[in-house]
């Protein structure tokens, strides 16, 4: 089902926190990926990021994070379908670090990437 409730977004400060300061990273360009195990109802939290001091602009952030989502949302289930088989749950923090306003059918592409390399570090 590709939908992106509320119990999946990540709004916890701490455990935004604790993500930051203890998470696993990697980049897979245009995103810089962090996660973290969590203790949560849903097998994969997730909160979007589009930095202030490349994009002053907040229509530019504000689509970057509504593109990242829907990439997202749409190339979700195989990553929901591995942690779910192991019982597991994580946070994940996907950064957009990109110089340059991206287009939907790169990101998704990339996106597909970013969950296989979350699917194989989490395996």
């Amino acid at each position: 089902m590709n939908t992106f409730p509320k119990a999946e977004r990540l709004c916890s400060r701490r455990v935004i926190e604790k993500l930051y300061a203890e998470g696993h990273r990697c980049r897979v360009y245009p995103y810089s990926v962090q996660w973290i195990d969590a203790q949560s109802e849903v097998a994969c939290q997730v909160m979007t990021v589009a930095p202030k001091r490349r994009f002053r602009h907040a229509v530019d952030r504000n689509r970057i994070k509504r593109l990242t989502r829907e990439c997202y949302r749409t190339r979700k289930q195989p990553l929901i379908d591995a942690l779910g088989s192991q019982g597991r749950s994580i946070a994940v923090a996907l950064v957009y670090i990109g110089a340059e306003m991206p287009e939907y059918h790169k990101l998704g592409q990339r996106m597909d990437k970013v969950i296989a390399t979350l699917i194989e570090a989490n395996s």
